[in-house]
Order: structure tokens, then C-alpha cells, then sequence
């Protein structure tokens, strides 16, 4: 009884955790890529917390904004199909509950079984409509509000992109600069994004070693391609 209290509780509370795990996951690693790519120019602490901060606003909006707004068209998509559904199981009730047996007898159901179990779904042409859209044509129902989602996203994007630039905050504040200050908040960095490969894992169910691997590599090339790109430029310019 514990444990299916938990779970429900998880599925309640953790709806949002895609949301809070891919937000992060875009904010540290594209604000370290700029971190990486100014330090690699040589340019200086202002020019990084000027980009830093214009990228943590300009971009956390956008994602939040997208978030929003597919989850919104993802959520007024089931609706409509759903209400299709309704309307033809009133116009054609035989042809929905031989849809309904067909997908119970797919799922391993014997005929007779099937053809009971239908039955008792189309007494309810609500839940008959969301059986023939999640089971027939794989449309799930979303369980997230647009708007808390995109509330969540722009606030982890914030959160985790705040990481590469805390040091160079500090320096600013004390006025003075931080020794090894980018190397500081490259170790930091890979800390977070290793965490939240490992947060991941709960969404992906893969290993939790592995998935934090991953995405501490792919933010590691992201930030050595951007660094490498500005000492580069640097010597072009």
C-alpha cells in the first residue's frame, strides 16, 4: 500500500520533471559554451557576464515561450481528436465498439473477453474515445498545465545557467578577479550537468552512471568547440 501511495505521489510531483531537467539541461550548457568561447577569445569579465546574462534572459523566454505553446497545441490537439471520437461512436456505435474489441484482442484479449470488456467501455464514450486514441493511434493525453510547465522550464533554465557565471558574479561584486575562476566554473558546471544527467535517468530509464556520462560529454564538446571557436576568432579579428 506504501509504495503505490508513493508512486502516485511521484506521478503527481514529478510531472514537471522533463520540464525541470531539459530547461536546466540547454541553460548550463549553452551560457558555459559562451563562457568558454569569451574566456577562449581572451576577452574579459564583463563581456561574459553582458553575454551570460543577455543569453539566460533571451533564451530561458524563448524556451519557456515554446514550452508553452506546445504544450498548449499538444493538449487543444487531443481535445479535438477526442471529440471526434465522441461524435462517431454516437453516429456509428457498432463500428467503435468493433474498433474497441479489435484493440483488445491486439493487446491479448480472447474474442469473448473482448467483446465483454467493450461493451462495458462504450457505456462510457468519454473513456472509450481516450482507450481508441492512446491504444489505436498512440495520442496520449497530456497531464501538465502550459503555463506551470514553461514556468518551470524558464526557472530551471535560470537556475543551472546562473552555474558558469557564479564565480564571475563573485569577482564582480568584490570587485577583483577570481583565480582559476574559469576553471572553477568548468568543474562546477560538469558537476551540475553530471547531476542532471543523472536526474535524467529518472525520466529516460537508463543507467544513471551512463546518463550522467552523456551529458557531461555532450556540454564538454559543446563548451571545447566554443572555446576553441573564440581563440580562434580572437587571432582572426
Amino acid at each position: 500500500m506504501k509504495r503505490g501511495h508513493h508512486m502516485r505521489y511521484f506521478s503527481s510531483e514529478g510531472k514537471y520533471l522533463k520540464s525541470w531537467v531539459y530547461g536546466g539541461l540547454d541553460g548550463i550548457i549553452t551560457t558555459f559554451a559562451i563562457v568558454a568561447g569569451v574566456v577562449g577569445a581572451n576577452l574579459s569579465s564583463a563581456i561574459i557576464l553582458i553575454l551570460g546574462f543577455a543569453n539566460l534572459l533571451g533564451d530561458g523566454i524563448s524556451m519557456a515561450v515554446g514550452d508553452y505553446i506546445s504544450t498548449k497545441s499538444e493538449g487543444e490537439y487531443y481535445k479535438r481528436e477526442k471529440k471526434i471520437e465522441e461524435e462517431e461512436a454516437l453516429k456509428n456505435p457498432k463500428n467503435e465498439l468493433e474498433n474497441i474489441q479489435a484493440v483488445l484482442e491486439k493487446k491479448g484479449f480472447n474474442k469473448k473477453d473482448a467483446k465483454k470488456i467493450s461493451l462495458l467501455i462504450s457505456k462510457n464514450k468519454g473513456y472509450q474515445a481516450e482507450t481508441i486514441l492512446h491504444d489505436e493511434f498512440g495520442i496520449v493525453k497530456g497531464s501538465v498545465h502550459p503555463g506551470r510547465n514553461a514556468g518551470v522550464t524558464f526557472i530551471s533554465f535560470l537556475a543551472f545557467g546562473m552555474i558558469p557565471l557564479l564565480l564571475f558574479v563573485v569577482g564582480a561584486f568584490l570587485n577583483s578577479t577570481i583565480p582559476n575562476a574559469f576553471l572553477w566554473a568548468s568543474i562546477l558546471s560538469g558537476i551540475a550537468m553530471f547531476s542532471l544527467g543523472v536526474i535524467k535517468s529518472k525520466v529516460t530509464n537508463k543507467n544513471w552512471i551512463r546518463s550522467g556520462g552523456e551529458t557531461l560529454l555532450v556540454g564538454g564538446v559543446a563548451a571545447t568547440a566554443a572555446y576553441f571557436a573564440g581563440e580562434i576568432l580572437s587571432k582572426i579579428v
